[in-house]
């Protein structure tokens, strides 16, 4: 990681059941056996399940803070592994779709990483309702996450249509999950990218891997425990240590691109000086 700036990574999908949590916390703990210092903010606000895939039962979550006046500071939870995460609630119809004045809350609560954080990874709900949305412009990097089924693939299209014309998002990493071979997961990211250009302008896909189909992660689920910590040196644990490598060595940008985001006061300081 090239520069001081925090890297807000959303990890996010068109399509539900393409295995994004489970991503988002293996790239996390990761990250984190890198020594860089993560959090995982759950963004699937309705839906939350990263703390039950990490087999913990926090106290506090978002919930608290936007209802109970909660600080960041309570809700954060340290991971035996090695990185915290900011868990959120699940069943709670309140959190389906944040106001404007709880994003605004939570861009302020956010001030409390500065300068504790090298990655925020927010695993995002799948689609493209209002949260998922502003969770992704938040963010300075979005990894879309897809598999080799043809619903994944339209989907993960209709999340960069949505992004793209109605947001002026450009720019995406790609991941396929759960691919039989290399083969199908380059046919797939080949698919999105011929779509993309032809119906859609500027868009700019980066194809960073893929993951493929190994037993040692529904192990690893129904173990509640990160498959790169239960199977260091399964194939899925391999691919991801090469993903996060990958992750590592991408500069953050330090300039605004119209969506407020994340650490936006200190991304601003950042493009003034360089200015």
């Amino acid at each position: 990681m090239a520069s001081d700036l925090p890297l807000v990574l959303s990890v996010t999908s068109g399509k539900g059941g393409v295995g994004k949590t489970n991503i988002s916390v293996n790239l996390a703990h990761t990250l984190a056996a890198m020594g860089r210092r993560v959090v995982l903010l759950d963004a699937d606000l309705g839906l939350a399940n990263v703390d039950v895939v990490l087999g913990m039962a926090p106290k506090y979550n978002l919930f608290h803070l936007f209802h109970e006046n909660a600080t960041l500071k309570t809700i954060l939870h340290k991971t035996q592994y090695g990185f915290s995460i900011l868990p959120a609630s699940s069943g709670m119809s309140e959190m389906l779709s944040l106001s404007t004045g709880q994003k605004l809350e939570l861009l302020e609560a956010m001030d409390y990483l500065e300068g504790r954080v090298d990655y925020l990874l927010v695993d995002t709900g799948a689609g493209i309702s209002d949260n998922v949305m502003y969770f992704n412009l938040a963010a300075q990097e979005r990894l879309l996450v897809l598999t080799t089924e043809p619903t994944s693939l339209t989907d993960a299209y209709a999340l960069v249509k949505v992004m793209n014309l109605k947001h002026r998002v450009n720019n995406f990493r790609v991941l396929v999950n759960m691919a039989p071979s290399e083969r199908a997961a380059k046919s797939v990211f080949e698919k999105l990218y011929l779509a993309c250009d032809h119906f859609l302008s500027g868009i700019s896909l980066d194809f960073i891997g893929f993951l493929p189909q190994d037993p040692v992660v529904r192990e690893a689920v129904i173990r509640q425990t990160p498959y790169c910590a239960y199977a260091p040196g399964a194939p899925v644990s391999k691919k991801m240590r090469e993903i996060a490598a990958k992750v590592e060595a991408w500069d953050v940008d330090p300039k605004l691109d119209g969506n407020i985001k994340f650490f936006w006061k200190k991304l601003l300081f950042q493009e003034q000086s360089v200015a």
